[in-house]
């Protein structure tokens, strides 16, 4: 085993020119009012690892070209596609006309394990809400289902970023396997 140079992995991967060629995964991802522009960074950039549609950055939630965003995101607001849009639930009403399903990832009286997603359920709209607060309750009475991440110890959650970044690659093996 030898790990690979900057070199040898950046050949088999998309650069900025060819990114638009590249499959996307069937998810949209709405951040509402996240604190956090590392957060936010970090989101990018596993946003870029998954390759989603679309990041709609809503609410209070901050967006580029703020320096500590770019320090986490590390380039990926270049080949993310994302939108900046107060009201989330404008964004969210025009997913819904135009077929997409809205999946919360949030602790609810029917949300089901992150890992039980159907693939039928796809295209779908992640919604991630404050790190403090989750996804507000106005929200989730426009979402179609939620998701939730199995905690077993004394904690009741993640960090946002890194709860996010269970959930999309999860999604993404999911719609994968329907290949």
């Amino acid at each position: 085993m030898k790990k690979l140079t900057h070199d040898e992995i950046a050949a088999n991967r998309s650069t900025l020119e060819t990114i638009g060629q590249v499959k996307k995964l069937p998810v949209y991802v709405l951040l509402d009012s996240i604190r956090s522009n590392y957060n936010v960074g970090s989101i990018f950039r596993t946003s870029d690892g998954v390759m989603i549609e679309k990041l709609f950055l809503c609410g209070f939630t901050p967006h580029p070209p703020r320096k500590e965003i770019l320090k986490t995101a590390l380039g990926s607001t270049e080949s993310v596609q994302w939108e900046y849009v107060k009201d989330a639930i404008e964004v969210i009403k025009d997913l819904k006309t135009k077929g997409i399903k809205i999946c919360a990832l949030e602790l609810t009286s029917k949300s089901l394990p992150y890992y039980k997603v159907e693939n039928s359920e796809f295209p779908i709209c992640l919604l991630v809400g404050n790190e403090i607060t989750g996804v507000s309750q106005n929200l989730l009475d426009l979402c179609d289902f939620s998701i939730e991440i199995p905690q077993f110890g004394i904690k009741q959650s993640l960090n946002v970023a890194v709860a996010y970044g269970v959930a999309i690659f999860e999604l993404r093996k999911i719609f994968d396997l329907k290949k």
